[in-house]
């Protein structure tokens, strides 16, 4: 394919239908789905793709029962080290998006081990999304300009954005929606003002080359004006 994003984020939906529709519990749907965010990581890679953020888990996926997010934090913590050693194989940067406080403590752990031990590589950027709510976001960077008592005249964009968890990153240029929702669900709402947006029926955990080749089709054959129009033939 010859026109790539450069950062894709995905919205990874889809686990607790994926798991229903086979009269699995729920639990199995997000062990199903974090095995393929490890698969679509690595298919990803192959293509070259630069910048990566997964929606891992929400501010609003605390409302969910606590038996379902201990078992989505069990299932973390059980892959986190083959993820880490994947990354280093990879050469794989993970950087994390979002609050550490409120978190379990080894889950807090597991993350700071995987951005810091993998802080050096430079082949793929992999975010994880994680404890992560795009207005909460913004109210804080917005807290941290009060705070640094900065000048009216320099709150701008820039200067905010530099306060935001995706500080030094890119824009997403694609966001992809699996599941058969249309909505940002509270993602990246600064970043995502003019990314490309990709919705599908498919469920995350069904979710594979095939389905990607379509979104990343998609995306290529969109033109990305930002605001402006068209320029004549």
């Amino acid at each position: 394919m010859d026109f790539l994003p450069q950062h894709i984020a995905i919205i990874m939906d889809g686990n607790g239908k994926w798991a229903r529709q086979r009269g699995l519990p729920r639990l199995a749907g997000h062990r199903e789905g974090a095995a393929n965010a490890h698969r679509v990581v690595e298919i990803l890679a192959d293509y070259g793709i630069k910048y990566l953020t997964l929606y891992v888990f929400s501010t609003e996926n605390w409302n969910r029962p606590k038996e379902e997010i201990d078992g989505i934090f069990q299932i973390l913590e059980e892959r986190f080290d083959e993820e880490i050693e994947f990354a280093q194989k990879r050469g794989i940067r993970i950087y994390h998006v979002g609050d550490l406080n409120g978190l379990p403590p080894q889950i807090k752990g597991k993350l700071k081990q995987a951005v810091e031990s993998t802080k050096n590589n430079t082949v793929m950027n992999v975010g994880l999304a994680f404890n992560y709510g795009g207005r909460g976001e913004i109210i804080e960077a917005v807290r941290c300009l009060i705070r640094s008592n900065a000048p009216v005249e320099d709150v701008n964009e820039a200067s905010l954005a530099r306060h935001l968890h995706t500080a030094g990153l890119p824009d997403p240029d694609l966001v992809i929606r699996t599941g058969g929702e249309m909505r940002l669900s509270n993602f990246l709402l600064w970043q995502a003002a003019y990314a490309e947006f990709y919705f599908t029926e498919v469920l995350w955990p069904e979710f594979n080359r095939d389905e990607i080749d379509k979104a990343l089709k998609a995306y290529g054959e969109r033109q990305r004006r930002f605001g402006s129009v068209e320029s004549p033939e």
